[in-house]
């Protein structure tokens, strides 16, 4: 025997590692066969209340579902993006019911709490299940035991099953919105930006807003541009508008902003190029390129097999303005006109610049608010005479002098098409 009367220290070693390796393979091995789905019932319907409401609440209260997907980029899984209390929730089961046969299948979840919690009890989750081999469920239930009434549990819809052909190049994903958000004039500019520059959807989170903006919402629903999302999280949690549990001692932060973001990324994994993920005060603005087709052309030629690509924020302060395009008609629409504030904070040695992004949405397993945090592929930050994130908002740096700010009319490129439009948007609208 190996490990039987040696005294040497590698021998020793070396029956370690031996042991170690094979305890860990068996521990392994019983860890997988424990969440292999296991069939509980035979010959039932796959009963159960289908829910289509954005965000549901399981029994325990401490677990919320948005949505479950299909992911078999690594093996055939259902991905349920949720949210959860990262202690109370240990443990979590998947009910698939397969037809014809109405076999029901339970799969015990892996719970996956995403690292970016901020302090805040509640984060984003992915509840991961594998799927039964010999057959495609087309919903999915989730509970806190193997055992129990499927009739009692609410049942969800698994997206992405059907493979699909890319609908669009670009879609940007806004989450949330909410403060009865009011800043309708530059929206309606960010928007027209968006889509001068190649966005074919926009999908927002919504939580509440103006009767005002609702308005414009419409309108861009009606055109075919945005797709809202019903965002009620407050009825569920105590949320937080600020990004650190530090800052404001609430169940979940920023109005649980990263759980929709993950969720956008899966909602158009199949139907979308790309994937943009940024706030509506914010504009990825090309600085080389006319659009964002050529612009990531030219990046995915210079940076093979990259999926995500960081671009620097850059705030261009809504106290500092030029009296170019002053346009009256605008005057009487409550929120900024971008085009009248062209100066942009320099640089801090001290801060990073946060970041923003264009991604696959099929290399992306979970994502941040400014960074990926896993994925397939690499990463790459955009150099800033590529392009930047216009970020009209409030200053960071307020104390600075109008000549220490750097003006900056990259967006003035755009000003006829954009007014043009906008006008377009105000005429329609009634505004």
């Amino acid at each position: 025997m190996l490990c039987g009367g040696k005294k040497s220290y590698l021998a020793a070693a070396v029956c370690i590692i031996t042991l170690t390796s094979m305890v860990t393979v068996s521990y392994l091995r019983l860890q997988r066969l424990s969440h292999l789905p296991k069939i509980m019932q035979e010959g039932s319907k796959c009963r159960g209340k289908t829910t289509n409401s954005t965000i549901t609440a399981l029994k325990d209260n401490r677990t919320f579902i948005i949505a479950p997907y299909f992911d078999d980029r690594e093996s055939k899984v259902t991905r349920v993006i949720g949210i959860v209390h990262h202690e109370d929730v240990k443990q979590l089961y998947c009910w698939f019911c397969c037809q014809p046969h109405g076999r029901m299948y339970v799969s015990k979840a892996d719970i996956d709490v995403h690292s970016d919690r901020f302090g805040f009890p509640y984060g984003a989750a992915d509840i991961v299940c594998l799927e039964p081999e010999n057959c495609d469920p087309t919903h999915v239930s989730i509970h806190q035991s193997p055992h129990g009434n499927i009739d009692q549990l609410p049942r969800f819809e698994i997206k992405n099953r059907r493979a699909e052909t890319f609908s669009v190049d670009f879609t940007v994903c806004i989450s949330a919105m909410f403060g009865n958000y009011n800043n309708v004039l530059q929206f309606i500019q960010s928007m027209e930006m968006y889509k001068i520059l190649g966005v074919q959807k926009v999908v927002i989170y919504k939580n509440n807003c103006s009767h005002l903006m609702e308005k414009v919402l419409k309108f861009y629903m009606e055109e075919g541009t945005v797709e809202i999302i019903p965002w009620p999280i407050n009825l569920h949690l105590k949320v937080s508008s600020k990004w650190h549990f530090s800052m404001d001692a609430k169940d979940i932060g920023y109005y649980g902003q990263i759980t929709a973001l993950n969720d956008c990324i899966y909602r158009n994994m199949r139907r979308s190029k790309f994937v943009i993920l940024n706030d509506a005060d914010e504009i990825i603005l090309p600085r080389k390129h006319p659009d964002w087709k050529t612009m990531m052309h030219s990046l995915q030629e210079q940076n093979p097999g990259t999926g995500i690509f960081l671009f620097e924020n850059h705030i261009f302060p809504e106290t500092v303005s030029t009296r170019m395009f002053n346009i009256s008609s605008w005057n009487t629409v409550p929120g900024v006109n971008i085009l009248q504030h062209v100066h942009r904070e320099p640089d801090r040695k001290e801060v990073i610049n946060p970041r923003k992004m264009i991604i696959d949405p099929r290399k992306v397993i979970q994502t941040s608010v400014h960074s990926v945090l896993r994925a397939y592929g690499n990463s790459v930050n955009v150099p800033m005479d590529v392009a930047l994130i216009y970020h009209c908002r409030v200053p960071l740096q307020g104390n600075l002098p109008r000549e220490a700010l750097i003006r900056d009319t990259t967006l003035w490129r755009y000003n006829s098409s954009l007014i043009m439009n906008v006008n377009k948007v105000l005429n329609q609208t009634a505004l």
